[in-house]
């Protein structure tokens, strides 16, 4: 995911030194040497993460040379980059259902620090709410109810915080889609939250399949056919890493289901 839902880097400008000379001596005062070993895999994070479909090695690797990092001494920053890394291994890398429940656990712990160092960060606690939530479908959704309030309160939080962080509503959608109705689920909200995701940003490509799959539950599968097809004929995809290696599987697959009923 990217745009505001992306790994962010903060710098600040400082007129009275030139720019090299007030970034070495803010790294150096501030965070110590590790800082120089840290910031680029952050900043690569910032970018790999759309496009990660280029180099898919490279989330094995990023993955291991960031979980020392975050294991010692992290910030928040490099939390949330290792948390990022962690779900995107566990969805397109993982084989095996214990990987992914252990890349996505590790996701979690990793957010859950992030956010008891910023708690005002929404993507702390985006990233937080996102690996909970695939840990629990992956474990299975009835055997994980007892992580849903703390799923639901992480979506509060993010929505709260920044109404305008689009990622949310695609993670909303999702939890009312995947729980069961007598638990909290509803299709017809899981609608209205994707839809409010589109709206702050139509090429968002995982929000238009989680409408479809909504759609397609509610018997709405015309509708549902348009926005697969949307999905296979965007252009310009927000991340297209995901477009890629994700969602224009899952339409096709989505369709081709639609076509033999």
């Amino acid at each position: 995911m990217e745009g505001k839902g992306s790994v962010r880097l903060r710098a600040h400008a400082n007129r009275h030194l030139p720019r090299w000379i007030f970034v070495c001596a803010l790294c150096l005062a501030l965070v110590g040497p590790q800082a120089w070993a840290r910031s680029p895999l952050v900043a690569e994070v910032n970018t790999f993460s759309s496009r990660y479909h280029e180099r898919l090695a490279r989330i094995d690797s990023i993955r291991n040379e960031l979980r020392p990092v975050a294991k010692n001494g992290a910030d928040s920053e490099e939390l949330i980059a290792f948390s990022q890394v962690c779900f995107i291994w566990g969805d397109i890398r993982a084989t095996t259902t214990e990987q992914k429940l252990e890349a996505y656990d590790e996701g979690r712990q990793a957010a859950k620090r992030a956010v008891e160092m910023d708690p005002r960060d929404p993507e702390a606690h985006f990233w937080y709410g996102a690996n909970t939530a695939r840990w629990g479908v992956t474990k299975g959704v009835v055997r994980s109810l007892f992580l849903l309030p703390a799923v639901q309160q992480e979506i509060q939080t993010v929505l709260d915080l920044d109404p305008h962080f689009t990622p949310v509503y695609a993670l909303a959608g999702n939890v009312l889609y995947e729980v069961p109705p007598l638990m909290g689920g509803d299709l017809r909200k899981a609608e209205e939250m994707f839809r409010k995701g589109l709206e702050q940003d139509p090429r968002f490509t995982g929000m238009r399949i989680g409408l479809a799959k909504a759609l397609i539950k509610l018997g709405r599968t015309a509708e549902a056919r348009n926005e697969l097809q949307a999905v296979l004929n965007e252009k310009h995809p927000r991340n297209m890493g995901e477009w890629v290696m994700k969602d224009t599987k899952e339409a096709r697959q989505l369709l081709q289901g639609l076509d033999g009923n």
